[in-house]
């Protein structure tokens, strides 16, 4: 249905995260892969959902020249906690620090997407509320240790053993934390 919509188009998705790549397949998306590198650094002034505006829209602009028929599509996901960004851990070390530190606390999962093409962009953003119960420093050690959790924001998976013992509740897009709110990549899809 949405791959028929979109026939005119020649997607790209930025990205090398599998969770993407697997969220546009399962949304039977026509797709190809395109990751370039670029230096993630945003200005220190930056709150929230700006930053992750910032990055995917820095994200869509080392893709330059785009044919007339080309959607070039990037994301960026963080978590926000106590007005601080966590994105990916270096280490065991800092994921240890990142999961010790959300330990019974709530904090927010912030996605943003751009979707761009020859003549336009839109960036849309989604917030979900994620509630840890308090982990012990055993538990986050073996999740790290078997998961081994670099490339996530915060240090973890909502879909991976912690996600199951850790968190109590969710506000909002299950999947936005996963890294990608589907439901407004949908949307926004059928509106082009």
């Amino acid at each position: 249905m949405l791959s028929q919509k979109l026939s005119k188009y020649s997607i790209i998705l930025g990205s090398a995260s599998p969770r993407r790549q697997q969220f546009f397949k399962d949304l039977q998306l026509n797709f190809t892969i395109q990751v370039k590198e670029v230096d993630e650094v945003y200005p220190a002034e930056l709150q929230g959902s700006e930053i992750t505006d910032y990055l995917a829209d820095l994200k869509s602009k080392a893709f330059t020249n785009l044919g007339d028929n080309e959607l070039i599509i990037t994301s960026d996901t963080i978590v926000w906690l106590e007005n601080k960004a966590l994105e990916k851990p270096k280490n065991e070390a800092e994921a240890f620090a990142m999961l010790r530190k959300m330990s019974g606390k709530k904090h927010e999962v912030i996605t943003s997407i751009s979707l761009k093409t020859a003549h336009s962009q839109k960036i849309v953003n989604d917030t979900t509320a994620v509630f840890f119960k308090e982990l012990t420093d055993e538990e986050i050690e073996y999740y790290i240790k078997n998961y081994q959790p670099f490339d996530k924001a915060g240090g973890y998976g909502i879909q991976e053993w912690i996600g199951f013992i850790g968190i109590e509740k969710i506000e909002g897009s299950y999947f936005n934390v996963m890294g990608l709110p589907v439901h407004k990549l949908y949307k926004e899809l059928q509106n082009l």
